[in-house]
C-alpha cells in the first residue's frame, strides 16, 4: 500500500493570481538612445475552482476509470488511475487491501485484532468532515473489478510529504507558521480520536499554500477505548471542539455507513470522551480559532 499515495485535488496555487491591469500605450516610435521596453507579459490564468466534496463524490462514483498503474511505494499493491466524467479528468488513488490477522509483528511492536481495510480510508474521510477539518481527501465505495475499493481523489500540486521536508530540514515560512501549526495540532487530535497507528512522515503531503493533506488510514480506527499517546492532544480549534462534543453513535453511523462497525465506533466515541477531558481540562489556552 502507498503510504505516500496522494489522495485528493488541492488545487494550490502554483502561479500568480491572474491580475487585470490596462496597457500603457506605446509609442509608435522610441528615441534611439532609449528603446521602448517590451510590453509587460501576461498573467498566467488562474485556476479554475476546486469541485465541491459533493461534486468529487459523484465524479469518483460515476467516473470511467482509464488505465491504471502502479501508485508507486507501498507494501499493498495500491493503485493510481485516471478517471474521466464530463468534462474532467482527473487521477484517483484505488486501494483494496482487506487483511485481518489475529496478531501482527511490525516495527512498532506486536498487535493483536490487526486488520488493514480500505473501508477506513472512507471512513477518515467522512468523520474529518463531520468535524469540520479539511485535512482528508474525498473518498468513497465503489467497486474495482470483482472487489470493493476505496476510491480516492489524487492529492496533486504538492510541494513535498513530511519525510522530504523533514529530511531537508525546510521550515514553513514565517508568514505561514501559525497556520502550519494549528494544522499539526489538529492533526494529531485526530490521529489520536481514529486510532491510527500508522501515521508516517510519508503519508503527510504538503501542498504548495502549506495546508497539510492527511492520507492512507487503512490502519486506523483500532477498538482500544483508551488514547494511544495523549501527549499529542494540546490544542483545538474552538469549532472543530464544538462538533467534536456532538458526535455520537447515530450521526457516525449514517456518515460512514458499513465502514465501520458498531465496536469501532463505540471505542471512537470513548476516545473522544478522553480528548474533550484534556482539552476542557486546559480551559482557554486549549482552544484558538483557526487560521484559515
Amino acid at each position: 500500500m502507498s503510504r505516500r499515495a496522494a489522495l485528493l485535488a488541492l488545487g494550490f496555487a502554483t502561479s500568480a493570481w491572474c491580475l487585470t491591469a490596462g496597457l500603457s500605450a506605446w509609442p509608435t516610435q522610441a528615441p534611439a538612445q532609449a528603446p521602448a521596453p517590451p510590453p509587460p507579459p501576461l498573467a498566467a490564468a488562474a485556476k479554475p475552482p476546486l469541485p465541491s466534496d459533493a461534486d468529487i463524490e459523484q465524479f469518483l462514483l460515476k467516473g470511467r476509470l482509464g488505465k491504471t498503474r502502479g501508485a508507486g511505494k507501498g507494501i499493498t499493491g495500491s493503485l493510481r488511475g485516471t478517471m474521466t466524467f464530463e468534462n474532467l479528468t482527473h487521477d484517483i488513488h484505488i486501494q483494496t487491501i482487506d487483511e485481518s490477522k489475529r496478531e501482527f509483528k511490525s516495527a512498532q511492536g506486536t498487535e493483536f485484532n490487526f486488520r488493514d481495510y480500505w473501508g477506513f480510508n472512507v471512513a477518515g474521510y467522512k468523520i474529518d468532515r463531520l468535524l469540520g477539518l479539511g485535512l482528508v481527501p474525498v473518498s468513497v465505495e465503489r467497486r474495482f473489478k470483482s472487489t470493493s475499493a476505496a476510491y480516492t481523489w489524487w492529492v496533486d500540486d504538492f510541494m513535498m510529504d513530511e519525510q522530504t521536508r523533514y529530511n531537508k530540514k525546510i521550515s514553513p515560512p514565517s508568514e505561514v507558521l501559525e497556520r502550519w501549526n494549528q494544522q499539526m495540532q489538529l492533526l494529531r487530535l485526530f490521529d489520536q480520536l481514529i486510532a491510527n497507528i500508522d501515521r508516517n512522515l510519508g503519508n503527510l503531503i504538503i501542498g504548495n499554500d502549506w495546508t497539510i493533506w492527511a492520507i492512507d488510514h487503512t490502519r486506523a480506527f483500532r477498538t482500544n477505548a483508551t488514547l494511544k499517546t495523549p501527549g499529542n492532544v494540546t490544542r483545538c480549534d474552538r469549532a472543530v471542539f464544538a462538533r467534536l462534543k456532538l458526535l455520537d453513535k447515530p450521526t457516525i453511523s449514517k456518515a460512514v455507513g458499513s465502514s465501520l462497525s458498531n465496536y469501532e465506533i463505540e471505542a471512537l466515541l470513548k476516545r473522544r470522551d478522553a480528548i474533550v477531558a484534556i482539552i476542557e481540562q486546559k480551559g482557554e489556552s486549549g482552544l484558538f480559532d483557526r487560521i484559515k
